[in-house]
This record gives structure tokens, C-alpha cells and sequence, in this order.
């Protein structure tokens, strides 16, 4: 079973001159990059849960929707990280691009941190500094935008 999660390519208020886009450390696996992402709630829209996971793991959830992944888009857990998320396989993702307002302030620092540092990055820098296990999604997700012109 995945379970269904939204996740976030955000790029920053400088977009479209300069395509930087965030990328935060985990906190609790060595060296991980990653996009924010997080569970949606049952009964939840796809959209609810993308504005409460921004708020939740980047501190604000002042951005701008630019375009949406068409698809849903799968990967499995290691088998390390699959023990801790029982009865979940993986994750099944809904990807969106945004653009953080001119006014929007990072807090990684939030209720439940996850992440303990974070920079923006180039597509290329994204994929080289990605976990192994998301390579593919990450992949297939920034082509897609780039193809569509919007990185």
C-alpha cells in the first residue's frame, strides 16, 4: 500500500529570472536532500495539504501555484525506512511547482522540525544532491517542468 502524499518543488520569488529551486536537509538521515513534501490527511484535498505541509515543514505557505505534476507518481521505501512506515511500501506523490511571494520568510525551525538546513539549488545540483530512492521521481518530475518551459 503507498500512501498518498503532496510534495513541493518551490522556487524562489525571483522566479522566472532565476530558476533556483529549494532544497532542505533531512534532519534525521545523514546527507539526505530533499523536497518538502508530507502526508495527506484522510478526507483531506490535495491542495489543503499542500499549503498545511508548507507551513508546516518550511514555516510558510505564502506561495503561488505555477503548475501541477499531471500524474501521480510512485517510488517504494528502502527497506531500512519501509520498517518505520508500516503498513506503507512507498509513497504515492502529487507534485506541484510553486513560487514563494516576495513576503514569504523561511523557518525551517518549526513545531516539529524536520529539516535543519536548506539552500536553493540548480535542477542539476537537485538531482546530484537527491536520495538514491527518489532519483527516478525527481527525475521524471523536474523534466517534465523543464520540458514545459518552467525550469
Amino acid at each position: 500500500m503507498y500512501r498518498p502524499n503532496v510534495a513541493m518543488i518551490i522556487v524562489s520569488s525571483s522566479y522566472p529570472h532565476a530558476k533556483e529551486i529549494f532544497l532542505a536537509q533531512r534532519n534525521d538521515l545523514d546527507d539526505v536532500w530533499q523536497f518538502p513534501k508530507g502526508g495527506i490527511d484522510e478526507g483531506e484535498e490535495v491542495k489543503e495539504a499542500l499549503f498545511r505541509e508548507l507551513l508546516e515543514e518550511i514555516g510558510t505557505d505564502r506561495v503561488e501555484v505555477i503548475a501541477e505534476f499531471p500524474e501521480w507518481i510512485s517510488y517504494d521505501f528502502p527497506p531500512k525506512i519501509a520498517q518505520s512506515m508500516k503498513p506503507f511500501i512507498g509513497q504515492t506523490q502529487k507534485y506541484f511547482l510553486v513560487k514563494l511571494h516576495e513576503s514569504a520568510t523561511i523557518n525551517i525551525h518549526t513545531h516539529k522540525p524536520e529539516f535543519n538546513d536548506y539552500k536553493f539549488v540548480t535542477v542539476d545540483e537537485a538531482l546530484n544532491l537527491s536520495a538514491s530512492f527518489k532519483k527516478n521521481v525527481y527525475e521524471n518530475v523536474l523534466s517534465y517542468f523543464k520540458k514545459e518551459g518552467l525550469l
